[in-house]
C-alpha cells in the first residue's frame, strides 16, 4: 500500500491491488476515512498508519458509492458508522449481502483470507447534494451515479481535493456496472468539469491521483468514449492510452450493459 500526502491534513492511501484509493480527511481533533483499500493486511495496517501520520482516531467511514471495494473500512474500524448518499444506501438495503458476496467470490477466485467477513454495520444515509462536517472541515457532496446508480463525489474545497469516486481513471475505461447508464455517466462527468476547477489534487476511485489539467484532458475523452458508445456500439473508439486486453474486456462488458 502507498502513502502520499496531498495537504497536511489529505492523505492518500492506494491499495496494492486494484490500486483502490482510501483517502484520509483530518478536520482538528475529528477524522474520517473514504473509502477503503482491499487487502486484509492493508486494512490491519490502517489504524497504525493513521497513528503514525499524527492524525486522531477516525470518527466515521463515508463511501462514495455501494460497489464492495470501496466498503471494507469497516474491516478495519469495524466500530463505526458507514456515511454514504442516500441513493447508495438505498441500494445496500435493496440487496443486502451483494457486498459480502461479491468480496466472497473476489477472494476465493484470489485465494485470499480474511479473518472476518464484512459487515457494514449502521449505514448513515446522507443528503446529496449536500454537506457534512469533519471537525473544522466542510465536505461538499455532490451526486455521482452512471458507473452505477448510485453514488457521490466529495470536494474537500478547503484542502483543494476531489474525491471522484470510480470516476476519471487513466487505468480503466469509463464502466458502467449494474444498474449503469451512459447519460447519467455524462452528466456525472459535467458536473466533475465544474468541480475540478476547485481542485488542486483529483483522487479516482482506481489509479494515479491527477493534478487539474489532465483530469480535465481524461474526461473529455471519456466524454468522447461514451458518446462513442452510445452511438456507435462496439465500434466505438477507445481512448488512447487505454486500448489493451483489459480494456477491450471493459468495452465489451459496457456493450452487454446497453
Amino acid at each position: 500500500m502507498r502513502a502520499v500526502s496531498l495537504h497536511p491534513d489529505v492523505i492518500v492511501l492506494t491499495s496494492a491491488l486494484l490500486q483502490v484509493n482510501c483517502v484520509i480527511v483530518r478536520g482538528g481533533a475529528e477524522m474520517f476515512v473514504i473509502d477503503s483499500p482491499v487487502l486484509p493486511h492493508e486494512l490491519d495496517a490502517l489504524p497504525a498508519l493513521i497513528e503514525q501520520a499524527g492524525f486522531p482516531a477516525p470518527s466515521g467511514l463515508l463511501a462514495t458509492h455501494g460497489d464492495w471495494d470501496h466498503l471494507l473500512g469497516r474491516l478495519a474500524f469495524p466500530g463505526l458508522a458507514l456515511g454514504c448518499a442516500q441513493s447508495t444506501a438505498e441500494r445496500l438495503a435493496a440487496s443486502p449481502g451483494e457486498a459480502q458476496r461479491e468480496l466472497r467470490a473476489f477472494d476465493e477466485e484470489l485465494m485470499i483470507e480474511r479473518p472476518h467477513p464484512v459487515a457494514l454495520g449502521s449505514v448513515q444515509a446522507l443528503p446529496v447534494p449536500g454537506r457534512c462536517e469533519v471537525g473544522e472541515r466542510e465536505l461538499e457532496l455532490h451526486p455521482a451515479c452512471g458507473h452505477t446508480p448510485d453514488g457521490m463525489a466529495v470536494l474537500i474545497a478547503s484542502a483543494g481535493v476531489l474525491v471522484a469516486g470510480d470516476y476519471l481513471s487513466t487505468v480503466e475505461l469509463p464502466v458502467l456496472n449494474d444498474g449503469g447508464d451512459v447519460s447519467a455517466y455524462l452528466a456525472t462527468l459535467e458536473r466533475l468539469r465544474a468541480l475540478i476547477p476547485r481542485s488542486e489534487h483529483i483522487v479516482p476511485g482506481h489509479g494515479p491521483v491527477l493534478i487539474r489539467d489532465r483530469a480535465l484532458a481524461l474526461l473529455d475523452e471519456d466524454v468522447t468514449y461514451l458518446r462513442g458508445l452510445a452511438e456507435r456500439g462496439a465500434a466505438a473508439e477507445l481512448p488512447a492510452g487505454r486500448r489493451g486486453a483489459q480494456q477491450r474486456l471493459l468495452h465489451s462488458h459496457n456493450l452487454d450493459a446497453l
